[in-house]
């Protein structure tokens, strides 16, 4: 799946990532780890692979909610 940087914290290797319908996704270290990457500009392209996770009620349940990222890496054709 294809998304654009739009938040990253180098101290963290944490952020958030928007999805082509707008969605902002967060994604952690780990994930950001598992691509191989030093350094994240917003509006970078990149791409991410997700897996399902429980949804839960309330605030939390929205756009995005029962998806995690589990990799970011740069986009290549």
């Amino acid at each position: 799946m294809q998304a654009t940087a739009y938040t990253y914290d180098p101290e963290s290797r944490s952020g958030q990532v928007l999805l082509d319908d707008g969605t902002p996704v967060p994604f952690d270290a780990a994930a950001f780890d598992a691509g191989g990457l030093r350094l994240l500009r917003p509006g970078q392209r990149v791409r991410i692979e997700t897996e399902e996770t429980e949804t839960e009620t309330g605030a939390e349940a929205g756009a995005g909610a029962g998806r995690r990222i589990t990799l970011v890496t740069l986009q290549t054709f």
